[in-house]
């Protein structure tokens, strides 16, 4: 399908565009054929999932593929734990999806709206000192080249291109398959509580090897830290699910709905920021349960938001805290959104936020409706003087040459994309910006 005009903006409201025409192929070849028309006419072409980077990392000026109708599964090996999936399939879906097979991915970030090509594309990951992002669990993948070819990377074709593609920020070609190494279904115990945010800080290394996840939120104006700690456990292991009512009155009433109103008041009234952080660590946080992964790992998050993330050597991460903490006491800020503590292996992909060496994140946000500009660059000023590389996704000031030296890989991966799109029909400016015209 094909249309022209309309405008596109993302989920966080924060890049938009009205590309000259959108498509929405139904099928790999329906991808070949519109990367192919694109060349023709001379018009740089991007694919885009949910829509859930806050950057504008999927922005189209030309042609807009919308992938929504390219999703579902292809094939999956139930002995292997080898998955492919078309690229749109949105995460939310594989687990129903890998449940006959007994399967499950071996990690999942917080929140599941993505596509699986976008959000491998960009970085997104969970926590978890033992566990890679979701990147990592790429063993191959299929995608269109800007010559309108259709090129397989994995262990058998192309596989030193492997580390580059898994995440690729769109700008090696439209991926149209993922195959995934998945893991047995498993479920989870945990245990969400919160602790004196000086204790935590004070003992944050042994929290983190104790638990196979663990992560903590921390609203501005408390000294409390929201922590989250979860054990991974057989399939068979008895379930014991949140009950339906608490679960609904905690993540939909309180976490989303109430929350919504505050971080609206929050914008007219800044005064009621604190006074209701200060309540909402009295109300939430403080929950024991145990059921399957995907229902653990992820959660509703409906309230709109902007983001900035940084990716720390892990050893960094109090430090940085705690000078992100004195600059919001410093500047009397009411911040109405916590801030997020979580984890990661080191991995090998090119352009990982994690590449070589273990890693913890901090992420900061801002309700939709405020202006974050002065808040995050403060903040992004802190996360580099510790070594920070920013999230691919989420919102960051960074350029080409600026990133170039916190990536062994860059010019690598700069050297991959010159072979495989020289004219540059996946870029635009984002993509201009960070890798350089």
């Amino acid at each position: 399908m094909t249309r022209i005009g309309g405008t596109w903006q993302n989920w966080g409201r924060s890049a938009s565009v009205r590309p000259v025409r959108v498509e929405r192929p139904r099928s790999p070849e329906g991808v070949q054929r519109a990367v192919q028309a694109a060349a023709s006419q001379g018009l740089a072409v991007k694919a885009v999932g949910a829509g859930h980077s806050f950057t504008g990392i999927a922005v189209a000026p030309g042609v807009l593929l919308e992938l929504d109708d390219l999703q579902g599964l292809i094939s999956a090996d139930a002995v292997t734990g080898r998955v492919t999936f078309l690229a749109g399939t949105r995460l939310h879906r594989i687990p129903g999806l890998l449940a006959p097979y007994g399967l499950a991915m071996q990690n999942l970030g917080d929140i599941d709206r993505q596509s699986i090509s976008g959000a491998i594309s960009t970085g997104t990951h969970g926590t978890g000192a033992g566990f890679g992002g979701l990147a990592t669990q790429v063993v191959g993948i299929t995608l269109v080249t800007a010559a309108g070819e259709f090129l397989r990377i994995d262990e058998e074709h192309n596989s030193e291109m492997l580390p580059a593609v898994a995440l690729g920020l769109g700008a090696l070609g439209i991926i149209v398959e993922v195959t995934l190494q998945c893991v047995p279904a498993f479920v989870m115990h945990a245990i969400d509580e919160p602790a004196p945010l000086p204790d935590v800080l004070a003992t944050l290394d042994e929290r983190v090897a104790a638990s196979d996840h663990f992560e903590f939120y921390w609203f501005p104006h408390t000294d409390v830290a929201l922590t989250k700690r979860q054990t991974r456990l057989p399939e068979s292991t008895v379930r014991r699910p949140l009950p339906v009512v608490g679960r609904w009155i905690d993540e939909t009433l309180l976490s989303n709905g109430v929350y919504r109103v505050v971080c609206a008041a929050g914008q007219v009234v800044p005064s009621v920021t604190p006074p209701f952080s200060r309540l909402a660590v009295k109300l939430t946080g403080d929950r024991e349960y145990t059921d399957l992964s995907n229902r653990v790992l992820t959660q509703s998050r409906t309230v709109r938001f902007r983001e900035m993330e940084y990716a720390l050597p892990a050893e960094n991460v109090v430090s940085a805290f705690r000078a992100v903490q004195a600059l919001i006491t410093q500047r009397g800020w009411r911040i109405e959104f916590p801030i997020e503590v979580r984890f990661a292996a080191q991995d090998d992909r090119w352009l990982s936020t994690a590449h070589g060496r273990a890693t913890g994140y901090i992420a900061v946000h801002r309700y939709w409706r405020a202006d974050p500009t002065v808040y995050f660059e403060a903040v992004e000023k802190i996360m580099l003087e510790h070594g920070g590389r920013p999230h691919w996704g989420k919102l960051h000031t960074l350029d080409a040459e600026q990133l170039r030296g916190r990536y062994p890989r860059f010019d690598d991966f700069l050297a991959l994309r010159d072979r495989l799109d020289p004219e540059r029909r996946f870029g635009n400016r984002y993509l201009e910006r960070v890798l350089g015209a």
